[in-house]
């Protein structure tokens, strides 16, 4: 398949689990985001932010999902904070979080990440990217030269993923096995059909949807690439996904997530 293609359709397998997601999160979010300041970031993720700095700087996130994560870094202290997602219905979301954070420097647009409007060109001191986004990409190159234009020269950008050696492992409830399932080196997109509801656990018969398996080394060069330089890399045990249990439960101890922050040329 070309990348225009699997973008599409991942895009469609997107949609169709908004409303899931929807059902699940959308009161408890509401609630929580109608306290002033309230954020759902860990403390590594919040951690770095803090040493990038984000008071006062205008913020993207790519593929922002219903935009819980921007409004965090909105609620830091960022001043424009735009969201990027694929599904008209994930951006729906998004806008009614904002809505009830009193949130209106926050914008959320819906489109392919690979045809973000130039209109957003060199508008960001910083582009956030985290868990479960670089899988989607067919085009590593590709991705990392959105990210570089959207930034101002000087700008940062940070990364907070799934370690892709996760990916290689059936995932599993934590008390089932750790099953080797995948080759770590093979480019070849996996194709899913059992759908995306993640938190709820159910499966259903989904539109395909297409997953990259990146090696590390794949995700550093991409970025390195289009000129980044790297200034932090960090491979972590914690589990930030809805998945592996098994490995998280289960020794040997293994990098599950990781971060990067590089920085544009000034």
């Amino acid at each position: 398949m070309k990348n225009d293609e699997i973008t599409a359709a991942n895009r469609v397998a997107w949609e169709e689990a908004a409303p899931l997601h929807r059902e699940q999160n959308m009161p408890r979010l509401l609630e929580r985001f109608r306290q002033p300041g309230y954020s759902c970031l860990d403390e590594i993720e919040t951690s770095i932010l803090n040493d990038i700095g984000v008071g006062g700087k205008s913020v993207a996130q790519l593929c922002c999902n219903n935009g819980r994560e921007l409004i965090s870094v909105r609620n830091m202290g960022a001043d424009r904070c735009v969201g990027f997602d694929g599904s008209a219905d994930f951006i729906a979301q998004a806008r009614e979080i904002a809505a009830a954070a009193s949130a209106s420097n926050c914008e959320f647009e819906c489109c392919d990440l690979y045809d973000i409007a130039p209109g957003f060109d060199a508008s960001f001191d910083l582009v956030t990217v985290t868990i479960g986004v670089l899988g989607w990409m067919p085009d590593l190159a590709e991705f990392f030269a959105v990210a570089d234009r959207l930034l101002k020269p000087g700008g940062t950008l940070f990364i907070y993923e799934q370690h892709p050696i996760m990916e290689m492992i059936e995932p599993g409830k934590q008390d089932e096995p750790v099953i080797w399932n995948y080759d770590y080196f093979d480019p070849t997109p996996n194709v899913d059909t059992e759908g995306l509801d993640y938190y709820g656990g159910s499966t259903y018969e989904s539109k395909p949807l297409y997953w990259m398996i990146h090696k590390m080394s794949d995700v550093i060069m991409a970025a390195l690439g289009n000129s980044f330089s790297l200034v932090h890399f960090e491979e972590r045990p914690g589990h930030i996904s809805n998945t592996w249990y098994n490995v998280e439960h289960q020794g040997p101890l293994l990098p599950m997530s990781y971060t990067l922050v590089f920085t544009k040329p000034s």
